[in-house]
Parts: structure tokens; sequence; C-alpha cells
């Protein structure tokens, strides 16, 4: 008799990684622009394929991360990246899968300093819901000026982001993901307006 070992997970760790990445890269290069990772998710299981292929693609032991109360799903991360835990206010990378816990995830989170801006956090948030209305986005990687359709809970982080009233190089940077793997990215720099 043989024993044959599946995998839980179809991801690899390096190719599917560096596509993602690319496709990471061209959102936060081009905001607004929609790009889709289910290609990738689908080879992940869990309740968030779509968070995971994420943290799998920009997590590791050198970064914490925190998904706002979410224990398998930061079982999961710790896992499969290595990455520390972290209070909300100390991560690198939150993960906001409830959007109950938007306003803490965005308010707590670290924003940097002016010496070294770099020392932020990144907020993942769920975006699942139909539209709720057009923003109008400028800034770095936008020309002019661009109108899309989003949802209320780009509307409602948008808001809480710009509520925070960062000196500038300071701030975080959203990235948007939806069940369907649909991602998109709003960078600290980029501005909103109704």
């Amino acid at each position: 008799m043989t024993l044959q070992l599946t995998k839980k997970h179809n991801f690899d760790a390096v190719f599917d990684s560096q596509k993602v990445f690319r496709l990471i890269l061209e959102a936060m290069s081009n905001p607004t622009r929609l790009v889709n990772i289910s290609e990738y998710a689908d080879k992940l299981y869990g309740d968030h394929p779509e968070f995971l292929t994420v943290a799998m693609t920009l997590l590791d032991n050198e970064v914490s991360f925190n998904t706002c109360d979410n224990r398998s799903l930061s079982d999961e991360i710790a896992s499969l990246t290595l990455a520390k835990r972290g209070k909300v206010e100390e991560a690198d990378y939150i993960f906001v899968c409830d959007l109950n816990y938007m306003e803490h995830a965005i308010e707590s989170a670290k924003r940097g300093t002016l010496a070294d801006p770099h020392k932020s956090a990144t907020v993942i948030i769920s975006n699942d819901g139909a539209p709720d209305g057009g923003l109008t986005f400028s800034g770095p990687g936008i020309k002019g000026n661009t109108t899309v359709q989003v949802t209320r809970a780009v509307k409602d982080a948008i808001a809480l982001r710009d509520a925070q009233d960062y000196e500038y190089p300071e701030g975080i940077d959203l990235i948007f993901i939806s069940e369907k793997g649909e991602l998109f990215a709003i960078p600290r720099l980029v501005k909103a307006a109704e």
C-alpha cells in the first residue's frame, strides 16, 4: 500500500507569487486600475483565499501583520508566510475582512514618519458589494483626473484615511480586493473627491 500525499494549497510560492506581485505592482503604479488575481486565489483554500494570495505574495519573516481578530486567517498567514503577528498599531500589513474593523484599522495603522515615511502600513480591505457612486481620483500614476464607480467600503476607507490629516509624505496605502479576486490600489499620495 502506498500513501499519496496531497497538498492543501496548489499556490506556487515562487512562480505564482511573482505573477501576483506584478499584478499588485501594476495596481499600485496605476491607481484605480482593476487587476484580477482570481486565477491564483483559486489555488488556495480557506475562508479568504484572495487575502491569502496577497499575503503569500507580500509577506515574509521580516514583516508583521494583523487580521483584525480573524483567527483562522491569522493562523493561515502565519503558517504560510512565517510573518510575525502584531498589534494593529505596529503591523506592516493589516487585513480587513470584516468592515466593522475598518475604522479602527485605518485610524490605528502606522503612518510612517517624516524621516521614514516607508515605515507605514498597507491596509488590505474587503471590497464586495454594488457600486455606490463615483469618486474622482488624482495624484501620482493618474493622468489628470479619473472618475470611477466605487463601493461604500471604498468611500468610507478614503474618508477615514483623509480624516487622519497625514503630513506629507506620511500616510497609508490602501488595497481593495473582492471575493472574485478583483484588486485595485489607492496609494497614500492619491487624493479623492466626490
